[in-house]
């Protein structure tokens, strides 16, 4: 795996973000206090502290779609992609893009899909059959 990245964000609610992380995506709890809690993203280390949120706009253009920018993700195998997928969509999860196939035929050909925190966090979620795609020009 590569170096594992850190990012923290903010959120207006810590119990509803245990809930979506720890519950929902299915990351594992780390260190928290009542104003942060650490996650186990996905095996980057996700930081969420209580504060001002951030403003997040469609103007990404990416094929057909305008994106939440910014916005942040990860990569996943085609398989662990489709049982997120799933996951999220028994969860009752709101999509800002619903999951679908991007750049078929082509290379770097991607599953996608586009969703929000409960704070408003946008996240994307790419599945690869071959994780050589992840940077097919």
């Amino acid at each position: 795996m590569p170096t594992p990245f850190h990012l923290a964000l903010n959120v207006d609610d810590l119990d509803a973000a245990r809930t979506f992380y720890g519950e929902v995506l299915g990351c594992a709890v780390g260190r928290s206090t009542d104003t942060w809690v650490d996650f186990d993203f996905f095996g980057h280390q996700l930081s969420l502290h209580l504060g001002p949120l951030l403003e997040t706009r469609a103007t990404g253009r990416v094929g057909e779609h305008m994106v939440p920018m910014p916005h942040f993700g990860l990569v996943l195998s085609l398989p662990e992609w489709e049982a997120l997928a799933a996951r999220l969509q028994a969860a009752g999860t709101a999509f800002v893009i619903p999951p679908q196939t991007r750049f078929a035929g082509e290379p770097g050909e991607q599953r996608t899909m586009f969703f929000r925190d409960p704070a408003g966090n946008p996240i994307e979620v790419k599945g690869y059959a071959e994780m050589s795609g992840i940077f097919a020009a």
